[in-house]
């Protein structure tokens, strides 16, 4: 009788398709599934095998093609057919993607699975755009947060101790709570002047950058209608993509695609 086959959990990277790692395209050649989110490349996609089985189960705000659950009895079930599968997921599966939940269902379910780390949102990001997250004299710190809990939730994020405790605020997935996300930071001493860079569509063709201050940051976005997926860089940090720019009539200087 067969044995199950193998479920690879893997990171893509922040959306520039040639940020992938070397062992997770291998994985993506040799599998007989994959299993991929809303943000995978197209260009990624088509390193697959061309008898791969290819399931779309991305997850939009307040639109989810396929519920976790779901996604969970695909893996075990593709698994159990004794078939190679991938679970291709944007950025780095245990950077809020998901990633432990669906490894922990593979265990459960006696299934082998590997977790291969990608290029999360917040260094592809920041590097894109000329901001680095840590910097002799400004950072030497830096924390990567959900920008979704806000309020309401039974767990909610510790603003307090971010706002002091941590020089450079890396938050995902805030666009919606953007304003939420100011009026914590400030009640919570974060200066209003503290620079902030608000990156759409990291690492792509399409990504926009912008840089305002924590004080204005929500009328920012709402004025250049900031949209999903995009990263809300707050810190000192974020002056120092002003200092790279000045040089850029010396020396080429190229930060993304």
């Amino acid at each position: 009788m067969k044995g199950p086959g193998t479920v690879s959990i893997v990171g893509a990277g922040p959306g520039d398709s040639e940020l992938i790692t070397v062992k997770a395209m291998k994985r993506l050649r040799e599998a007989e599934v994959v299993l991929y989110d809303r943000l995978i490349s197209e260009e990624l996609l088509a390193y697959a095998g061309p008898c791969a089985e290819l399931v779309y189960c991305g997850k939009a705000p307040g639109r989810h093609a396929m519920p976790q659950e779901d996604i969970h009895r695909r893996l075990v079930g593709y698994a159990l057919e004794g078939k190679r599968v991938v679970r291709l997921k944007g950025g780095d599966p245990f950077v809020f993607g998901r990633g432990g939940e669906e490894a922990l269902a593979l265990a459960a379910a006696g299934i082998p699975y590997e977790v291969i780390p990608g290029i999360t949102s917040a260094l592809g990001a920041a590097a894109s755009a000329g901001v680095p997250l840590t910097h002799r004299g400004a950072a030497a710190s830096f924390a990567c947060v959900t920008g979704t809990r806000c309020h309401g939730d039974r767990q909610p994020i510790r603003w307090d101790l971010l706002a002091q405790g941590v020089d450079t605020l890396a938050i995902y997935m805030g666009v919606s709570q953007i304003a939420a996300i100011r009026s914590e930071l400030l009640r919570h001493g974060k200066a209003a002047q503290t620079p902030v860079a608000l990156i759409e569509s990291g690492t792509t063709r399409k990504q926009r950058t912008f840089i305002c201050t924590l004080d204005d940051m929500h009328k920012l976005a709402a004025a250049v209608k900031l949209s999903n997926p995009a990263l809300i860089l707050v810190g000192e940090v974020v002056r120092v993509r002003e200092q790279l720019q000045q040089f850029e009539h010396q020396a080429e200087v190229y930060y993304g695609s």
